[in-house]
């Protein structure tokens, strides 16, 4: 029988690896297969091959079951509900269109987002607007499209004013509250604030205005909210201002839009509880919003206002993954083990705030070790995972992040690197490319060059000549 050469073997150099009391195994580490190959039962590694290294797989099967339970949570404490998709949690068409054939409303903030909502085929009437800047042209282009517009300022609702007075017609808005719940750390940059009376200045105007009306509320937490009491103090805020400025017998809310900041099944850093235990489960946030509901609204008479979630995060998060290749090791100073990988916080930029879970997608023996796992960029800050215990890796292995689907397609970076494809899994099993992968034609083809500056092979300065003794 052939034995494999010695040569064959991948060398480990040697370690000492202390002993930690309550460990299953002699070298104090628990084992277990922390690898995962497949994704909707593709195997990755065909995937990358076939697509290239790093690269962002994404699951439509996922992404459908997660609006849909997200959305069938809330309804079941309350009687109606809409949700609007993040437009820039994840701006990709195809995952924007996905979202809206499940029912999903457009909430964008700003000109090109509402553009490309209108793009994919929103009604204006079914886009959400929010943020703290909306250039005129995209407001008269909104109002004359019925878009919801929430304001954000008083120079806004000036403009909004101006507008509907120039076309000699009425604008329903809704404002955006904000306010201190004692549970999350307040946004008090957006909106109106309810406590020093911003708010109620705002409601004012619009009341006094011939061209406006409120017709809606709206307030976002913020994000990554772990508490679920937060939400039902927003909702009896939110309440108590609207019962307020109904008293006057000519107002009526029609919605309550809560915004989102929802959280995932991510790793925050700085929270230690593992995401098993530190999130809640979205059933928790849509009971606690039903009830303060219920009790908000229990004397008003009518029928109740629409609740509005525009979660995000929630949605897209577990939805997309991202696989990166080894493409180097190293002992670092402090003895941790160093890897570099072929993509980086260019890429998952949210690496700077997430502890994302990686797994090897081929199982590696060997003993798991602290290490530290660095992208490609020339950067210090480029680090992947600052700290995570790994089986001996060698160039080639391949690593996949997952969840990584919420901001990284929105805020990452054309730096150094270029960007790579990214790929849709369909419930059928097939796959294809929803987003190319940069090339150096993609990247130049802004830029312009002056005539002037046509090369001259000429112009070039002789090369040194070496130093005689």
């Amino acid at each position: 029988m052939n034995q494999p050469s010695p040569l064959t073997l991948i060398w480990e150099p040697p370690m000492i690896q202390p002993l930690h009391l309550g460990a299953i195994n002699k070298f104090g580490h628990r084992r277990s297969d922390s690898s995962r190959s497949e994704i909707d039962g593709l195997p990755i590694d065909d995937l990358v091959n076939l697509y290239g290294s790093p690269l962002f797989i994404t699951s439509e099967q996922r992404l459908r079951h997660n609006v849909r339970a997200i959305r069938q949570a809330f309804e079941r404490h309350h009687p109606s509900v809409i949700h609007g998709w993040s437009y820039k949690t994840n701006t990709l068409s195809a995952v924007c269109r996905i979202l809206h054939q499940e029912g999903s409303w457009a909430e964008v903030v700003s000109k090109p987002e509402y553009e490309k909502a209108r793009l994919l085929g929103v009604p204006g009437n079914r886009i959400l607007f929010n943020g703290p800047y909306k250039p005129r042209p995209i407001l008269e282009r909104a109002i004359a499209e019925g878009a919801h517009i929430h304001c954000d300022h008083l120079d806004e609702l000036s403009l909004i004013e101006a507008i509907a007075k120039e076309q000699n017609r009425v604008v329903p808005v809704a404002l955006r509250l904000n306010f201190n719940t004692g549970y999350t750390e307040p946004w008090s940059r957006f909106g109106f604030n309810l406590e020093n009376g911003q708010a109620h200045e705002a409601a004012l105007r619009i009341r006094c205005s011939p061209h406006l009306t409120l017709n809606g509320l709206h307030s976002h937490l913020g994000t990554f909210i772990l508490d679920p009491r937060a939400y039902g103090e927003q909702i009896r805020l939110m309440t108590d201002f609207m019962q307020e400025m109904e008293k006057d017998g000519n107002t009526r809310i029609t919605y309550l839009d809560i915004g989102g900041g929802f959280p995932s099944r991510n790793a925050l850093q700085g929270v230690y509880a593992p995401p098993e235990q530190a999130v809640p489960e979205i059933e928790e946030f849509a009971q606690t919003v039903g009830k303060a509901l219920k009790k908000g609204l229990s004397d008003r008479p009518g029928p109740p206002p629409v609740l509005i979630i525009e979660s995000g995060r929630a949605v897209i998060d577990d939805a997309q993954s991202l696989v990166a290749t080894v493409v180097g090791t190293k002992r670092l100073v402090d003895g941790k083990r160093g890897v570099i990988l072929d993509g980086g916080i260019n890429l998952m930029l949210t690496a700077l705030w997430y502890h994302h879970p990686v797994r090897l997608v081929q199982p590696n023996g060997g003993i798991p070790e602290e290490t530290v796992l660095y992208g490609p960029l020339c950067m210090n800050i480029d680090c992947m995972r600052q700290l995570v215990s790994l089986p001996p890796l060698k160039v080639g292995d391949r690593l996949v992040f997952s969840p990584v689907g919420a901001y990284n397609n929105t805020q990452w970076l054309q730096f150094i690197e270029l960007r790579p494809a990214i790929i849709l899994l369909s419930p059928n099993g097939t796959h294809e490319i929803i987003r190319q992968g940069e090339t150096l034609s993609t990247l130049c083809e802004p830029e312009r060059i002056p005539a002037r500056l046509t090369p001259n092979p000429g112009s070039w300065l002789p090369l040194p000549q070496p130093m005689e003794d």
